[in-house]
């Protein structure tokens, strides 16, 4: 059973930057593609961040490309989501989660397993 646990959530002002870190457990991640979705209050989830197995293909939301990246590091079963120029709209929970042995995927049903999620809130 893979747990995925994410970190690095809080309050930031509007501009400011914000580094999220999903820690996973067990021996599927290096095979699984890991991706970051995000919840706001009253909305559906949506996807914003996905990187392959290896970390050679990205893709991202429109609403944070240019802003935001995703990085892994497979020695560490670590997976990264760093935010620059954060917006008032970003605030939400954010996920992380995995796709066992899928390839870049952005809708949640591919996804296996998830993480319970980090605050994020963005002050204007």
């Amino acid at each position: 059973q893979v747990q995925l646990v994410e970190s690095g959530g809080g309050l930031v002002q509007a501009g400011g930057s914000l580094r999220l870190s999903c820690a996973a457990s067990g021996r599927t991640f290096s095979r699984s593609a890991m991706g970051w979705f995000r919840q706001a209050p009253g909305k559906e989830r949506e996807f914003v961040a996905v990187i392959s197995t290896s970390g050679d293909s990205t893709y991202y939301a429109d609403s944070v490309k240019g802003r935001f990246t995703i990085s892994r590091d497979n020695a560490k079963n670590t997976v990264y989501l760093q935010m620059n120029s954060l917006k008032p709209e970003d605030t939400a929970v954010y996920y992380c989660a995995g796709a066992y042995l899928k390839g870049v995927v952005t809708t949640s049903r591919h996804y296996d397993y998830w993480g319970q999620g980090t605050q994020v809130t963005v002050s204007s």
